[in-house]
């Protein structure tokens, strides 16, 4: 096997990718067992970074595609990769990416796969780690599951529930399109260098059934976006002017309640009303 601290210890983490590179080999088997790869899924890694999970993944999967950023990182994967197995790496920035045509790529080109859709993994810069997880929501059809290491907050306000101060924006919108399962933490120790916060493990499932109809999805991010800005006003000065105190009465949703104590399906409802209203 190829001397992967030589290489590697050679270079540099880099702020400007956020780079905090994982190497606690027993949080690694435990991130490999949670994601459970199948030999000829279709993963796709995003942020490879020294390869902690890529070649684990590799002497299961045999092929694993790759997005990566750091070109210095690209040359030394792709030198010491074939002795685990195919690593495919596509260079650029994962909020630019279009997920769906890779996906569809990926399928295509792999014959032994049976399935259409693609498993994400990967240990997210934790400075565009929100940006990374709302451009994922626009390929959530193409997805299966995701796997991703974040700030220990991040995740608790992805898995938050209505009436906590950690409900909002992030915990609406991503547990509309899916299941999230909050695994486990990773102690800053288990990374070099060690980040200033303790980071999680979370599981994101894309739901097979929609949890209510929605009439505009992007009607709805916007309802959630501007009423989570002001989250200390009550809806009936937010949306004064896109709903009727009554109308929102008629709902069965307090006019005076503030956001963070409305459900998923309060959003959906007040989302659809607002659309009847200005079409």
């Amino acid at each position: 096997m190829p001397d992967q601290n030589k290489k590697f210890g050679e270079h540099k983490a880099r702020k400007r990718f956020g780079q905090n590179f994982l190497h606690d080999k027993n949080i690694i088997e435990k991130i490999i067992r949670s994601i459970n790869p199948k030999a000829e899924q279709n993963i796709i890694e995003i942020g490879p970074g020294q390869g902690a999970l890529t070649y684990p993944l590799l002497e299961t999967l045999g092929k694993l595609n790759a997005v990566e950023i750091d070109r210095d990182l690209i040359q030394i994967l792709n030198e010491q990769s074939p002795a685990y197995g195919e690593l495919i790496i596509h260079e650029g920035d994962a909020l630019k990416h279009d997920f769906n045509q890779l996906t569809l790529n990926i399928s295509a080109k792999n014959s032994d796969s049976d399935t259409s859709k693609c498993r994400l993994v990967g240990n997210l810069p934790y400075n565009i780690s929100t940006p990374i997880i709302f451009h994922l929501l626009e390929f959530i059809d193409s997805i299966e599951d995701m796997h991703f290491m974040l700030q220990k907050e991040v995740v608790q306000r992805m898995a938050a529930e209505p009436n906590s101060k950690t409900y909002g924006r992030l915990s609406v919108m991503l547990q509309w399109y899916c299941e999230v399962d909050y695994l486990f933490d990773i102690p800053a120790s288990a990374f070099n260098p060690p980040p200033k916060v303790v980071s999680s493990l979370v599981r994101l499932t894309p739901r097979k059934q929609p949890l209510a109809t929605l009439n505009n999805p992007v009607q709805f991010s916007r309802l959630v976006n501007h009423v989570f800005q002001q989250r200390r006003k009550t809806l009936r000065n937010t949306l004064k002017n896109y709903i009727k105190e009554d109308q929102i009465q008629t709902l069965g949703i307090s006019p005076i309640a503030r956001p963070e104590t409305l459900s998923l399906l309060d959003f959906a409802r007040l989302s659809n009303a607002i659309e009847a209203e200005f079409i």
